[in-house]
């Protein structure tokens, strides 16, 4: 599937804002990454940040796309990843959100994102946000156009750590107003007893983290859930690749359950 690349902010070099993978899979899940990756666009410079924290949780969410990647190809379902830093543009976050290119992230300061004024900001959420939302999107609504069922999974990470304070909490399965897939995941994972698992942890709507599924899941009635994996269990690829066989192990047979359709 070809995506149009945004010139506004990026070069051919730095190719499109978002990558598709398998967008004719045969399942019924569609898998979104929207914090997959860390690379910043060259017309962007390095936003005044030093390497390591343009790597680090404040720029993307380690392992997450890992773990996408593989309950993509367990539950044969397409990938929309977002292929730029969320210091560029949350894409899980809406243009008026201030939040979507954020000036300060956790007890970080981003110069180059500090007193962006309107056209600035509307040209950041032109080039990554306005992209990723239309491909998922259009791949949404092809499907429904086919007969097709369709159950939106979205995959973060987060710290061990924020702020000082540990986070006991391993698993987190997120839900806006609509709660039938995440019920039954949540019961899945409870009966297995391997992680500590919450309902709406670390983070809830509240925080403004539900706005993919808000966006594209809610207003057309589809099985959405939204996962947050505790990034010190998918620290490598092994560790992805386990967690992404567990997770869809769960997610299935919840996908396929009659009280959640």
């Amino acid at each position: 599937m070809s995506v149009s690349l945004a010139t506004d902010l990026l070069t051919e070099a730095d190719g499109p804002p978002v990558a598709v993978t398998h967008p004719d899979a045969s399942g019924s899940a569609l898998v979104v990454c929207e914090h997959a990756a860390h690379r910043l666009p060259a017309r962007l410079g390095d936003l005044g940040l030093p390497p390591d924290l343009r790597s680090a949780h404040i720029a993307w969410d380690p392992g997450a796309l890992g773990v996408a990647e593989g309950l993509a190809a367990a539950l044969d379902a397409p990938l929309v990843a977002a292929r730029f830093s969320r210091l560029a543009y949350d894409c899980n976050r809406p243009p008026e959100a201030p939040d979507a290119i954020a000036a300060r992230s956790e007890v970080f300061d981003i110069p180059g994102n500090a007193g962006l004024n309107d056209a600035e900001r509307a040209a950041r959420a032109a080039t990554f946000y306005h992209p990723f939302r239309a491909t998922l999107s259009g791949l949404i609504g092809r499907r429904l156009a086919a007969g097709r069922a369709v159950a939106l999974v979205t995959v973060h990470s987060f710290t061990p750590v924020f702020m000082g304070q540990p986070r006991t909490v391993e698993i987190g399965v997120l839900h806006d107003a609509d709660n039938r897939l995440a019920d039954r995941l949540l019961a899945r994972l409870a009966a297995a007893g391997r992680w500590q698992v919450a309902r709406n942890a670390p983070y809830g709507p509240e925080d403004g983290v539900t706005h993919t599924l808000r966006d594209q899941a809610l207003p057309r009635g589809l099985l959405n859930v939204m996962l947050e994996i505790r990034n010190d269990l998918i620290a490598t690829p092994a560790a992805q690749a386990e967690m992404a066989a567990a997770l869809a192990a769960h997610l299935a047979p919840a996908l396929t359950a009659p009280e959640a359709a």
